[in-house]
Formats: C-alpha cells, sequence, structure tokens
C-alpha cells in the first residue's frame, strides 16, 4: 500500500487497511462527521469491517479507495478522503470529511487536491464529481476552493444533494 501514499508539508495520506476498521468507526460515529455522511446514524462495527474489506478490494483491483489524513510531525488522524462509489454514478466520487476541530484550516481542500490529481493524472479519469447534502455549506465551500463547478441538484435518499464537478482539462 505504499504506493498509494501521498504526502503535503501539513499531512500524510494513507490507505486505510483492514486494521483500522475500529479506527474508520470511531471517525464515523463522531457527530460532526455523521451528520451528514451517514444522515447522522451511527455505524457499527460490521458495517466497518465490510468497508474496510471493500476498500482493500478498490485498492488491489482499481487503485483508489478511501485514505485516512493525518498531521505529519505526530500522525494524528483528522478525518479521511477518497474516491467511493455512490448514488450508481458511472465512476467514483471523491469524498471527504474532518473531525470538526480541524475545519477551516485548509486540511480537506489539501488532501482532496491530492486525490483529485491522482485520479485526473494517475488513473485517468476525464473527470470528477463530488455530492453533499445542501444543508452542508462547509463541504459546498470546499468542493468550490477545488475548482469544481456546480452541476446539479437532485433528491438522493429522500435529501437535496448537491453535485459538483471538475473536468481534467480545468483541474
Amino acid at each position: 500500500m505504499e504506493d498509494f501514499q501521498f504526502n503535503t508539508a501539513r499531512l500524510q495520506l494513507l490507505p486505510f487497511i483492514l486494521e483500522d476498521s475500529k479506527e474508520f468507526q470511531l471517525l464515523n460515529n463522531d457527530a460532526f462527521i455523521r451528520k451528514f455522511l451517514w444522515d447522522d446514524e451511527r455505524i457499527d462495527a460490521i458495517t466497518a469491517d465490510e468497508i474496510m474489506d471493500q476498500n482493500l478490494k478498490h485498492f488491489e483491483e482499481d487503485q483508489y479507495g478511501l485514505w485516512k489524513i493525518q498531521l505529519r510531525g505526530n500522525g494524528k488522524t483528522i478525518g479521511y478522503v477518497g474516491l467511493w462509489h455512490f448514488f450508481d454514478e458511472p465512476q467514483p466520487q471523491l469524498i471527504y470529511a474532518l473531525l470538526e476541530p480541524y475545519t477551516k484550516k485548509g486540511y480537506a481542500t489539501e488532501a482532496s487536491w491530492l486525490i483529485i490529481n491522482y485520479a485526473l493524472e494517475q488513473l485517468g479519469f476525464e473527470y470528477l464529481t463530488a455530492a453533499t447534502d445542501e444543508p452542508h455549506l462547509a463541504s459546498q465551500r470546499v468542493a468550490q476552493r477545488l475548482g469544481m463547478s456546480f452541476v446539479e441538484k437532485r433528491i438522493e435518499d429522500n435529501r437535496p444533494t448537491l453535485f459538483y464537478k471538475i473536468e481534467k482539462c480545468s483541474a
């Protein structure tokens, strides 16, 4: 999995591995993260294990998945970023989540930019989309800072969902 590690001056992105299942569960059960990503529902250990298993398969077969975002220096995991399938879209979408104390510091934008570049340049994607619940204004601002353009509003899982897109030529 070393081939899939990325670094910036402030962050290190490491693929989640099977042994990270409990950490992944704890992150997603954080009230701030689960509010929008999980419709405020807690996830159980079985769900976390299933996602980690699928994540490993994605990295092995597709060369993408979910990366934990860690602060360089102390190795503290502050959230995650990645490419994941949602809403029956033809290719994976960008996803990002941070624990609340680490928001408004540019970490989501910094980590997401690494994944966008990887998807467009290394994986050969022609475009990348991201979806966010309509009330999640902070997530919309991240998408806009990344150069993503608003595409459409749809009802997904009975919730208004906004879709953003960046194309290879604009990245």
